[in-house]
């Protein structure tokens, strides 16, 4: 319970210590949403994210960042194994890489976690109406035109099985319209966190990996459709990578 406390205890610090950033920057917004998105980015991933994990007693231990590009707008595509996922690999990714993160529509309706998403224009989704998610993903795509990263988890919903669960193929429409690259991401462990034994937080080494870029710029309409297959491999041997040295 005592991890519990301190994590929510580190939302209050957070909330508390950037209202007036956060109100400057959603009144910013109005003038220039990639400006305010790239002031927000450094206080909610290099402070608040951290502060949570600071003191929930997570540690992170994170592979591949050398594999992001630094020129261009990507896709990340995860796993989802729990709340923690979000802080922890959103915040692994550089704050000089300007990116978005694809997050359900009930999120919409938390009171300043919701603002703070806002900033950084995320992409808010509902998955049970097949006309309001493909607006969704055409925000994305446009966003990526514009320069941003998209960070989404296309198996659609939080795992409580093991190991990663099927890709949904409509998130890499993303990549497809736009041929950004797909970068896959891995992560281990943050279900144990919190998920699997609520409201209780454990103290809990969470595993990342960021694998190399899978291109999509060029390719026909057929090698397209494998990029899904293709990603959910490479997040699968990452994943299994991870896990067998947490042996």
């Amino acid at each position: 319970m005592l991890f519990f406390i301190l994590t929510v205890i580190s939302f209050i610090i957070f909330f508390a210590l950037t209202l007036p950033f956060l109100i400057i920057l959603l009144l910013l917004r109005l003038l220039n949403p990639r400006l305010a998105a790239k002031i927000g980015q450094p206080i909610v991933c290099g402070f608040g994210f951290r502060l949570v994990l600071l003191f929930s007693g997570c540690r992170r231990k994170i592979k591949g960042r050398e594999n992001i590009p630094g020129n261009t707008p990507v896709l990340f595509v995860s796993n989802h194994r729990g709340f923690f996922d979000i802080p922890a690999a959103y915040s692994a990714v550089p704050v000089t890489h300007l990116t978005e993160f694809v997050s359900k529509k009930e999120i919409r309706k938390v009171p300043f976690l919701s603002w703070w998403m806002i900033v950084l224009n995320c992409v808010f989704i509902d998955r049970s109406n097949p006309k309001a998610g493909l607006k969704s993903i055409q925000k994305a795509i446009e966003d990526v035109k514009n320069g941003y990263s998209v960070f989404i988890m296309p198996e659609g919903t939080r795992s409580s099985e093991p190991g990663v669960q099927e890709f949904k193929g409509g998130s890499f429409k993303i990549a497809e319209r736009t041929g950004c690259p797909v970068v896959p991401v891995a992560i281990t462990n943050c279900d144990e966190v919190f998920e699997n034994h609520k409201p209780f937080v454990k103290p809990k080494k969470i595993g990342i990996s960021f694998g190399k870029p899978i291109a999509t710029a060029g390719l026909t309409r057929d090698e397209l459709r494998e990029i899904p297959f293709i990603a959910h491999a490479e997040v699968v041997r990452l994943y299994d990578e991870l896990k067998a040295e947490e042996k």
